[in-house]
């Protein structure tokens, strides 16, 4: 009997033992598949990165790893966050609830609670509805960071806040929110670190705000304090609010809603791109896992091989052909991703071509233009304020041009910056020699 009770018990712990051991697997598997998802979305591969994401929460729950298991709730939420915001909204309360179960670092807390607050927001504000529930959310993350003395956290949310009241048109609130959110971080031109990016979040919002309370001059003023950097994404916002603003001063609506229409289909050409580009990634992850396999294959024949040795030239030949196809597999590689980037090339190419054509549109439409081109061979006299309103429309689209040149030349006379103004509108030497 008492041999009995000793097998059992040892039964026991080796099954507990086997148990723990499957479990820490598990619990490896699921960090290594959380990885990939994330390496496969920043390829722009959704489809292989939620496919990931979804085992790494299988795997992380079986393996009781909670920290796995809501994070990859989290970047699944994310990934489905523009095609599906009401599923993102699911995905995020699940996070949420299994952080609040098994808590342990007090800033994924506020991350969780932003997220969930902005993707509540999402859909309120494409079912019109509610924002209360939204609201909520951000109100506990920001609480959350303040107690914390959480800065970047503080900026993130009252910028989620600024968010939310500029979509009800509360632009005054939301201009609130985004100062509040702007004030708490280190001035421009300082390094900022990480926080460079929470900072031009907090400025867009500021200025898409004055422009909805039609303060023109403070929105351009906030938009040239963005500095985008290499973000190509966030110079286009820029550059684009900025030619919105000077249209708007000339009173210009149907040519303001047709540079929308512009750049709304350059933003179709950039996720077309994209689009491109997740496919060719998916191409390029399906031949490598067919290079493993063929990788695998070869190491099993040459252990047999190995035994077999009449088989030695079959060998040889498996491992010529298996080295000609991988180079043959990199070549192609390396042209797909040659067309891939020349293809990017020319978006940019015809992007910049759109906004110079709207630049010379916008020229053209000036009452000061139109008084230019219209003179014929008569004197063209321009007073002051058409003077002033000329170089404020090419400051706004050439980047502050002239008043960079007033800066570095103080000295310069006024007639020569006029007559710099002339040339760059492209006039003849004779409509020059008539402007005064």
């Amino acid at each position: 009997m008492q041999a009995r009770t000793w097998y059992i018990f040892i039964i026991g712990v080796l099954l507990t033992a086997c148990g723990r051991g499957q479990q820490g697997a598990d619990s490896q598997t699921a960090k290594r598949c959380l990885e990939e998802a994330v390496a496969a979305l920043a390829n722009d591969s959704t489809r292989q990165g939620e496919t990931l994401l979804r085992k790494a929460i299988q795997l992380s729950e079986a393996a009781e790893d909670w920290h796995t298991y809501y994070i990859a709730y989290q970047r699944l939420a994310e990934a489905l966050s523009q095609s599906n915001p009401d599923e993102a909204l699911r995905l995020m309360k699940k996070a949420l609830t299994a952080y609040e179960q098994h808590p342990d670092d007090e800033r994924n807390h506020v991350i969780l609670l932003d997220y969930a607050g902005t993707y509540a927001a999402q859909v309120a504000f494409n079912t019109e509805g509610s924002f209360d529930e939204a609201l909520g959310f951000i109100h506990r993350a920001y609480d959350t960071a303040k107690k914390g003395q959480m800065t970047d956290l503080m900026c993130q949310t009252l910028t989620s806040l600024a968010n939310i009241a500029w979509a009800t048109d509360d632009y005054r609130q939301a201009a609130d929110f985004a100062h509040q959110a702007e004030s708490i971080l280190p001035p421009s031109g300082e390094d900022t670190g990480g926080l460079a990016d929470l900072k031009a979040g907090a400025l867009q919002v500021l200025a898409r705000s004055y422009i909805g309370l039609n303060m023109l001059d403070s929105a351009e003023t906030i938009y040239r304090q963005i500095e985008p950097g290499d973000d190509v994404h966030l110079a286009y916002i820029v550059q684009s609010n900025l030619a919105k603003i000077a249209l708007r001063r000339m009173g210009a609506k149907q040519v303001e809603d047709d540079v929308d229409e512009a750049f709304e289909q350059i933003e179709n050409f950039y996720y077309k791109a994209l689009e491109q580009k997740d496919q060719y990634y998916q191409e390029t992850l399906k031949q490598e896992m067919e290079n493993q396999k063929l990788a695998y294959r070869s190491k099993m024949y040459g252990r047999t091989l190995l035994i077999v040795i009449i088989a030695a030239l079959a060998i040889l030949l498996a491992v010529v052909l298996a080295l000609r196809y991988r180079i043959r597999m990199k070549e192609q590689a390396g042209q797909r991703l040659q067309q891939e980037a020349e293809h990017q090339k020319a978006l940019l190419h015809q992007a910049n071509e759109v906004v110079a054509f709207l630049q010379q549109f916008i020229l053209e439409r000036t009452e000061v233009m139109k008084k230019l081109n219209q003179s014929g061979d008569s004197v063209i006299t321009l007073n002051p304020h058409e003077w002033g309103e000329i170089e404020r429309t090419l400051n706004a689209i050439d980047n502050n041009r002239f008043a960079r040149i007033r800066e570095q030349h103080p000295t310069m006379q006024e007639d020569d910056i006029r007559l710099c103004i002339l040339t760059r509108l492209g006039l003849s030497n004779r409509t020059i020699g008539n402007s005064n």
